[in-house]
């Protein structure tokens, strides 16, 4: 890092501390669709044993995961998403809808289809006012920006 920069402060730099590298975001994939167990992590995301062993110890150690034991011969463990871990999966959904719309706008891999019976279709709102929340830059009407 050059000696003159002065990193920004913000929750985005600390939380991607944690969880911002693609093993760790496709592990949460995979338990937020009921995938419990390291061997069928691992073959669903693809990722090496040691890398993804390392990646939900990260996860377990800043509260995203937890671990319980399912069998003591040998000794083996599920895991499981906490509160913090969940609230994660609604970030995943906005960046699959994100690469639907970017990098598969023909023919996105998955269709999530949604309660109301329409393709699922996420947006961030204000929990307060309702109004789309999109930075300044990015918004076109300049209603709902966020500011620091």
């Amino acid at each position: 890092m050059p000696k003159d920069a002065h990193p920004r402060e913000c929750s985005i730099a600390d939380t991607l501390d944690i969880v911002g590298e693609r093993w760790s975001l496709l592990a949460i994939r995979e338990l937020s669709h009921g995938v419990r167990r390291f061997d069928r992590i691992a073959r669903n995301t693809g990722a090496a044993r040691d890398i993804l062993t390392a990646r939900l110890r990260k996860l377990e150690a800043n509260g995203i995961v937890r671990r319980e034991r399912y069998s003591d011969r040998p000794v083996r463990y599920e895991y499981h998403l906490t509160a913090a871990g969940r609230e994660l999966c609604d970030v995943l959904i906005v960046l699959m809808a994100w690469g639907d719309r970017h990098l598969h706008p023909d023919d996105p891999p998955v269709r999530w289809q949604h309660s109301c019976g329409e393709t699922l279709s996420p947006m961030v709102i204000c929990r307060h006012c309702g109004n789309e929340a999109r930075t300044g830059a990015h918004s076109p009407t300049g209603r709902g920006t966020l500011t620091a």
